[in-house]
């Protein structure tokens, strides 16, 4: 059940550390996936991965960020990661974003790790506000923001530069009265997500 390894805030959940980074270099590199993530460069060279996950237990142990992989149920199908960024307890807010693997693209494991996350987020980490962007050329980013209940609050025009291109980008935001009128049902999951080291 998903819910299962977001409540350990205080551990990591295990899992075969190589395998997993390995896994995750090539969903990251996927030409696709680097086109509308600000962060992932293309080509996703050697060695990046290793540098983004190795600064996780840091981040956590700040309280500034909590990164998850997003797992099938049977935990042995890495499917891509989510993470709460920039976790400000003076503002109490903090950024989602996620990453999927293209072959794992339409069929719901964002719409249910992000709501997964966003429970953590406003149960476990009492926060009032959480945020994300897309870039404007990938709608499909936004349905699930939308499918999470987060409103739109607007297009930030040539906000962002991409491959030396300047791009749109759409905000959404939810806060936790919003969320606490809207959460989805407990329901059985097919897919997990954990609070991992890769």
């Amino acid at each position: 059940m998903i819910s299962q390894c977001l409540k350990r805030r205080d551990s990591i959940c295990g899992l075969s550390l190589s395998p997993m980074r390995m896994t995750f270099q090539r969903l990251a590199g996927a030409p696709d996936v680097a086109d509308t993530i600000l962060s992932i460069p293309h080509p996703y060279k050697y060695g990046m991965a290793e540098k983004w996950i190795g600064g996780h237990q840091f981040a956590f142990k700040n309280g500034t960020d909590v990164h998850f992989t997003v797992v099938k149920n049977d935990g042995n199908d890495l499917v891509g990661a989510i993470s709460l960024m920039r976790v400000d307890q003076t503002h109490v807010h903090a950024k989602l974003g996620y990453l999927i693997g293209v072959p794992f693209w339409n069929r719901g494991f964002c719409t249910e790790a992000a709501n997964a996350v966003l429970s953590y987020a406003f149960d476990e980490l009492n926060l009032n506000r959480v945020w994300a962007h897309h870039v404007t050329r990938n709608p499909a980013s936004g349905r699930v923001m939308q499918k999470i209940g987060m409103q739109h609050e607007g297009c930030l025009r040539k906000h962002i530069r991409k491959a030396s291109v300047f791009e749109d980008i759409e905000a959404y935001g939810i806060l936790r009265s919003e969320w606490k009128t809207s959460a989805p049902q407990s329901s059985p999951a097919t897919k997990t997500v954990r609070q991992t080291r890769l």
